[in-house]
């Protein structure tokens, strides 16, 4: 589409543009192996990639919808089923032993870490009823993120499809948490924003939209921000076939070397991000009847 519009406006920008691309997917060919390799960190397919070779994942059409399992599917699977067995050991041992240790001692760290620093600041002691959710948010993404880091793996949350999975819940749960706390009548009433009743029609689809963004923010920034740190080392390692030289090697892969240990940092803090953000719109919901009696009491 960008091609067809500088044909309409420049077609010799045009031409510059078309041979660059040529030029571009000819040397990705080269190296076609390597790049695809890489990709397979971002792209989904009905395959799934082992050292003992690439297997075809199932594909189901159920009613004309395609309920296929893609590898994307399988390490969100493998991302709950490793989530739900780890932490079931880790909370019968710690709960037999006054001072955990080990892997258990890890995991309680996040969970403290986790209750004092994004649960309570944000959502007082009411958010309590709701920390088992926000520790499941917190640790299925971190698993995900962190399957993207090793060999044949694949970051689940590089899929937006799945990121707004989780988007979805977290809305769900922002709802329920502001109802629950302030009651429907309160809710419906925040949602005209207090002013005069002339203006609802302008100030209600207003706040809805408002409701609907914080959960679209939610999906996009994980998605952006797991997909964007594959491609920049694919375009890190491209520039060696670009140059068709090996002189120049060293330089993009210490750079990729350095990605990836910023990309384990960012496995945790976009796990973190997504709790804090999540907490912080729960709390703003179940907070607003007592911002709005003090307002009323001014």
């Amino acid at each position: 589409m960008a091609l067809f519009f500088l044909q309409q406006t420049d077609s010799s920008a045009a031409h510059v543009v078309a041979d660059t691309v040529q030029a571009a997917a000819a040397t990705a060919h080269e190296g076609g192996g390597l790049f695809t390799h890489l990709l397979q960190h971002v792209r989904d397919s009905h395959e799934l990639e082992t050292p003992f070779g690439a297997f075809h994942l199932p594909e189901i059409q159920l009613f004309g919808i395609d309920m296929s399992v893609t590898k994307h599917v399988v390490f969100l699977w493998l991302s709950a089923f490793i989530l739900m067995v780890s932490l079931i050991i880790v909370a019968r041992k710690n709960s037999k032993v006054s001072v955990p240790k080990g892997f258990g001692n890890l995991i309680e760290v996040f969970i403290v870490f986790i209750r004092d620093d994004i649960v309570l600041p944000n959502m007082g002691p009411e958010g309590m009823k709701y920390i088992s959710y926000i520790l499941t948010t917190f640790f299925f993404i971190l698993l995900m993120n962190l399957f993207g880091l090793i060999p044949y793996g694949a970051s689940a949350t590089g899929n937006v499809s799945v990121t707004a999975g989780l988007a979805v819940i977290a809305f769900i749960m922002i709802q329920v948490s502001a109802i629950r706390e302030q009651g429907l009548k309160h809710y419906l009433a925040h949602l005209t924003g207090g002013v005069h009743w002339i203006l609802w029609p302008i100030m209600i689809p207003i706040e809805v939209l408002g409701l609907f963004t914080k959960a679209f923010a939610l999906c996009i920034r994980l998605f952006a921000n797991m997909s964007g740190g594959h491609i920049v080392i694919v375009s890190l390692l491209g520039l060696i076939f670009i140059f068709k030289s090996y002189l120049i090697a060293p330089a993009p892969v210490a750079f990729v070397v350095g990605l990836n240990m910023l990309e384990l940092f960012v496995a945790f803090l976009q796990a973190y991000v997504f709790s804090i953000l999540t907490a912080i719109f729960m709390g703003l919901g179940m907070q607003s009847e007592g911002h709005g009696s003090e307002e009323h009491s001014h």
